[in-house]
C-alpha cells in the first residue's frame, strides 16, 4: 500500500464503510444473483471501455470537485515506484461520495441537476481505476476510503460458509468479486497543497505501461474540454514535471491560451453551449438518466497570432 494511506484505526469510520460492506455482503449471502449481478456490472465498466479513461474520469473528479468548491481546479498526475497518485483541489470526499464510489452504476452526480457541464463526481466512471490497480484508495482533509480484493475475498468467502449459492457463484468466477462494493476506512493525506488524491497502487507491469502511456498522451483537450481545471501537473518517474495550464488570452478574453511546458504554448478559440433536453427526448432512458436532463457542446479551434484558424 502507498505511503500515502493506510487502515484507519478501529473504530474510527467517518464515512460508514462497515455499514456500507454489511448491507453488500447481506444482500449477496440472501441473493447469489446479486452478486453475479454485481461482478457482471463491475465487469462489463472495465472491460467496456473504461480502461482507456483512466486519466479523463480522474481529470473529470477533479474539475467537478473544484466546480463544487468554488475554486481553481488543480491537478497533480505522479507515476513513481509503481504507485499512480492523481491529487486534486476542491471538495474533499464525502459520505456521499463514498456512497457513490461502492454503488456501481449509482453516481452522486445526479444531485447536481444545475450544473451546465457533465463532468463526473466521483461514481460510474471510478471503475476505470481497477484497469490498473487492485487496491485504489481515496484520501482527504476529512478522511478516507480504501479498497483491497484480497481482503474483499475473505469476505466474500466468509459469507460464502453460511450461503452454498454465493460460493458457487465465487467460484464460477475463480474467486474473483467485485472489488469496489466492499470499502473499507482509510487514513492518509494528499499532499500539500490538495485536498484530495486517489492512489493507486498499480497491479503489474502491464498496468504500469497503460498509465505511462495514457499519462504521455494529455494534451490540450483534456483542459479545454474541463474548463473547471486551469492546471494540470505530470510526473513520471524522475522526470522534470511536465505542466500544462489554461487562461483566458491577455490580448483578447474571447481566446484561451493553453501551455505546455513540453509541447508549447497555443491559443484557442472555444465555443461552448448547453441547454436543457426535452423530456419526450428521455421518455425510454432509464431513470438515471432521465434525472439529468441537459445537453452540452465545446469546440475548440487554434488560431494564429491574428486570430485565424491555424492547422
Amino acid at each position: 500500500m502507498s505511503k500515502f494511506v493506510r487502515p484507519a484505526p478501529e473504530g474510527a469510520d467517518p464515512f460508514g464503510t462497515a455499514r456500507l460492506r454489511r448491507g453488500v455482503l447481506d444482500a449477496w449471502a440472501t441473493s447469489p444473483a446479486r452478486f453475479r449481478e454485481d461482478a457482471n456490472a463491475e465487469e462489463d465498466l472495465v472491460l467496456g471501455g473504461y480502461r482507456d479513461r483512466l486519466v479523463v474520469e480522474l481529470a473529470q473528479n477533479a474539475a467537478d470537485a473544484a466546480a463544487r468548491a468554488g475554486v481553481p481546479g488543480r491537478l497533480r498526475l505522479t507515476l513513481r515506484d509503481g504507485v499512480l497518485v492523481a491529487a486534486n483541489t476542491g471538495a474533499p470526499l464525502d459520505a456521499a461520495g463514498v456512497e457513490s464510489l461502492a454503488t456501481l452504476r449509482a453516481s452522486a452526480k445526479r444531485e447536481e441537476r444545475q450544473s451546465a457541464v457533465a463532468v463526473g463526481r466521483f461514481g460510474v466512471g471510478f471503475a476505470a481505476v481497477i484497469a490498473v490497480t487492485d487496491e485504489p484508495a481515496v484520501v482527504g482533509r476529512h478522511g478516507g476510503v480504501r479498497w483491497d480484493l484480497a481482503e474483499a475475498r475473505e469476505l466474500a468467502s466468509a459469507t460464502a460458509r453460511h450461503s452454498p449459492g454465493l460460493g458457487d457463484e465465487i467460484r464460477r468466477r475463480d474467486g474473483h468479486v467485485p472489488l469496489l462494493r466492499l470499502p473499507f476506512a482509510a487514513q492518509g493525506t494528499a499532499p500539500d497543497p490538495y485536498d484530495t488524491a486517489v492512489i493507486l497502487p498499480l497491479r503489474d507491469a502491464a498496468a504500469a505501461d497503460l498509465a505511462e502511456r495514457l499519462l504521455t498522451a494529455v494534451d490540450d483537450a483534456l483542459l479545454l474540454a474541463l474548463p473547471g481545471l486551469e492546471e494540470v501537473v505530470i510526473e513520471i518517474g524522475g522526470d522534470a514535471p511536465r505542466v500544462l495550464t489554461r487562461a483566458a488570452d491577455p490580448g483578447d478574453e474571447a481566446l484561451t491560451v493553453v501551455a505546455d511546458s513540453r509541447d508549447g504554448t497555443t491559443r484557442w478559440r472555444v465555443a461552448a453551449a448547453h441547454g436543457p433536453l426535452a423530456p419526450e427526448l428521455l421518455a425510454d432512458r432509464p431513470v438515471e438518466e432521465r434525472l439529468r436532463p441537459h445537453w452540452s457542446v465545446t469546440w475548440a479551434v487554434p488560431v494564429d497570432d491574428d486570430g485565424a484558424p491555424a492547422r
